[in-house]
Parts: structure tokens; C-alpha cells; sequence
């Protein structure tokens, strides 16, 4: 959390920019549910993340991709 102690969210577009991946391949991966699927937060149409929960996912991709 900020210093604020409010959450901060990212945008689609955010994530993109901030991770150098696709648009699509953050789409798709945002299709997957249940355990193991990349955390976000749906507000109607629009898809909000939580920076430090998809660098933690993203961690965690990683290290079952090395195993």
C-alpha cells in the first residue's frame, strides 16, 4: 500500500507499459479463473490490478516455469 494507506490500482494499459507484455497475452490470461489465475479486479467492463499482486503472480509464474 501507498503511504496514504489506500490501494493502488493499475489500468490495463498500466500493466502493459509497465510489464512489456502484449495486450493480448494479458487478455487472455485475465480469461483464466480459479486458483493460479493472474489477480484483478473487474469494475463493470473495466479490468483494475494491483501492482504488487501481479508482480507477486508473476514471481510465482516464474519460478514454476524454472521447476
Amino acid at each position: 500500500m501507498n503511504q496514504d494507506n489506500k490501494q493502488t490500482y493499475e489500468t490495463l494499459d498500466e500493466l502493459v507499459a509497465r510489464s512489456k507484455l502484449k495486450k493480448s497475452w494479458w487478455y487472455s490470461r485475465t480469461r483464466e479463473t480459479g486458483p493460479g489465475s493472474v489477480p484483478r479486479i473487474r469494475a463493470g467492463k473495466y479490468l483494475l490490478f494491483i501492482p504488487s499482486e501481479v508482480d507477486k503472480w508473476l514471481q510465482d509464474q516464474q519460478e514454476i516455469i524454472e521447476k
